[in-house]
């Protein structure tokens, strides 16, 4: 009996109308809460996340050829990226902290889509009982904000359009890939 619960409730966690994991219905009404992972396998996990950047025509070129007025963009927006999927549980408050083993920054011009778009992609991955999307998405949405406060004195046209999953893996789901990718 206390399998068939079990297998109803994941059945039901992965449906479109599922209740939110970090929400419980108390006795004053829904109120917030901390999953308990304890209880979870390790596995390994991984997350892959993308911000896209859009510049104003002739900007991104400049940036990418010659650098922005504060200095090396990409490397300094590298590190901001990095340090914030690293302390995402500091701001993100139901997130568990996460001894991360390993977050990558990539920036990628959209050569041959748009040449005033740059995609700036961030993988993290752990071994671990929870997974690291929210540390994929706060490492790429940092990123692109400090390539946007590396360049602002240029042109403050440039538009962060998008913050979004692009594929996970591990843990009780498995894995999931945006479709088209």
């Amino acid at each position: 009996m206390a399998a068939r619960r079990k297998k109803t409730r994941r059945r039901q966690a992965r449906s479109p109308g599922a209740a939110l994991s970090h929400v419980e219905t108390g006795a004053s009404g829904p109120q917030s809460r901390m999953v308990d992972v304890g209880r979870k396998p390790v596995t390994a996990r991984s997350a892959l996340a993308r911000a896209r950047l859009r510049f104003p025509a002739g900007i991104l070129r400049r940036v990418l050829d010659a650098g922005g007025p504060k200095g090396p963009v990409t490397e300094v927006a590298r590190a901001a990226g990095i340090l914030a999927a690293k302390r995402t549980s500091d701001l993100i408050p139901m997130c568990h902290s996460l001894g991360l083993d390993h977050v990558e920054i990539r920036f990628e011009p959209e050569s041959g889509r748009d040449p005033r778009e740059l995609e700036v992609l961030c993988r993290a991955s752990l071994r671990g009982r929870t997974g690291v999307e929210m540390e994929a998405l706060v490492g790429a949405a940092v990123a692109a904000l400090a390539v946007y406060d590396m360049v602002k004195a240029l042109d403050h046209g440039i538009t962060i359009e998008k913050v979004e999953l692009l594929e996970k893996s591990g843990g009780r789901s498995g894995s999931w890939t945006r479709n088209g990718r």
